[in-house]
């Protein structure tokens, strides 16, 4: 069997960045891609929704393969998809042929969620944490510079440049996959469709995965209500232009760095305390948000995407080392259920966030925001009662 080296790490944590980050790059630009392509402004949002939306059916429809099939060719084919689909976008015209690409691309780039179960496979279980910390600091970084690259990029040569960009490096990502991606062929004992109601039951019977896939969709939920509206905010109440909300955004990237240091906390036994902790912070950083546009302090906001960053991310780590500790047999199945519902969550966040803000202004989607951690933060108060008691 195959091991994890130094390098196979950095291209797993590469791979997963690169491809993640197509998930997010209409994100920050959905605004001027809503207006190129006759889309009203008030449903901007959906451009990001429904690609969520395809990257969750994904998850759920093909991350389980990964229990079934030869895990390298796998990610192979979703790769070209993802490389089609983002031509598709990058020559879009219509708010229909848009929709139906981006659509598509979310679909295809769920090809990082097999890499996931695939290194916990490779690694032995004391560097688990660590290395899944690794992988996710790449895949984190990919989800914080996919946004300030997008706008980067839109204010020199316009949206699109941002997909034809993504399409030769995906290109490239491709070509690597074929030559370092070690092999993994499963034992499967059971056929496809076997394989999606095995998805059901599991979330129906493992407690551990209900309680981390509410916490982490929760939590993904906050997220991207903040990202989808703050930057139509940062331009209205800032002035900022492009450039200025790409520097917003990759300040906020900072936050990625919490994911290394929440594998080698959850390696040592703390994921337990650490998710109430970073649960807590996600909602102290959306009321920090709500006063620093209120004020106009640019300078909270920054402080406050540092911190809705760096938590959601934590708690990602530590959603994922819970999980695939379940079940050695079972991690692409637990994978795809756990990301299936975090990402259905995330993409009602995007729409929450644009329906908040141009109807009742950012200090109603922060407000939403941290009530809606402070609920997930008395679930999981709850586990630690039931703990106690027990």
């Amino acid at each position: 069997m195959a091991s994890l080296t130094v390098s196979i790490v950095t291209f797993f944590a590469f791979a997963c960045g690169a491809t993640t980050a197509n998930v997010y790059y209409s994100q920050s630009i959905a605004g001027l891609i809503a207006s190129n392509t006759h889309l009203p402004a008030s449903l901007a949002g959906l451009i990001v929704t429904t690609t969520q939306i395809g990257y969750g059916m994904g998850l759920f429809f093909l991350v389980c393969l990964a229990d079934l099939v030869e895990n390298r060719r796998l990610v192979l084919i979703t790769t070209v998809g993802t490389i089609l689909s983002l031509i598709g976008v990058a020559t879009s015209t219509s708010p229909s042929v848009l929709l139906i690409t981006s659509f598509s691309l979310g679909i295809c780039t769920v090809g990082s969620q097999v890499l996931v179960p695939l290194a916990v496979h490779l690694s032995p279980e004391h560097k688990r944490g660590k290395i899944i910390g690794n992988i996710m600091f790449g895949l984190v970084s990919g989800i914080m510079l996919s946004r300030p690259l997008a706008s980067f990029l839109a204010g020199l040569w316009g949206w699109r440049a941002i997909f034809v960009f993504s399409a030769v490096v995906m290109l490239g990502t491709f070509v690597l996959i074929a030559r370092v991606l070690p092999q993994w062929y499963p034992q499967p004992k059971r056929g496809y469709l076997a394989t999606l109601r095995s998805m059901f039951n599991l979330l129906s019977t493992s407690r551990t995965l209900q309680r981390r896939a509410a916490y982490q969709g929760t939590m993904f939920g906050v997220f991207n209500m903040f990202w989808t509206a703050a930057p139509p905010m940062l331009h209205l109440r800032f002035g900022l232009a492009q450039s200025g909300i790409a520097a917003f955004a990759l300040a906020g990237a900072a936050g990625a760095l919490s994911a290394p240091l929440a594998g080698k906390v959850a390696d040592r036994g703390g994921s337990k305390i650490g998710t109430g902790v970073v649960i807590g912070c996600a909602g102290i950083a959306l009321l920090m948000s709500g006063w620093g546009q209120a004020v106009a302090s640019l300078m909270t906001l920054v402080f406050a995407a540092i911190i809705l960053d760096a938590a959601t991310q934590a708690n990602q780590v530590f959603g994922q080392r819970a999980i695939q500790s379940l079940d050695a047999e079972a991690r692409g199945r637990l994978n795809a259920a756990y990301m299936t519902v975090i990402f259905i969550c995330g993409a009602i966040g995007s729409a929450l966030g644009s329906f908040t803000y141009y109807h009742r202004g950012w200090d109603t989607t922060a407000v939403v925001g941290a009530c809606l951690a402070l609920a997930i933060l008395l679930v999981f108060m709850t586990e630690l009662r039931a703990k106690k008691s027990a």
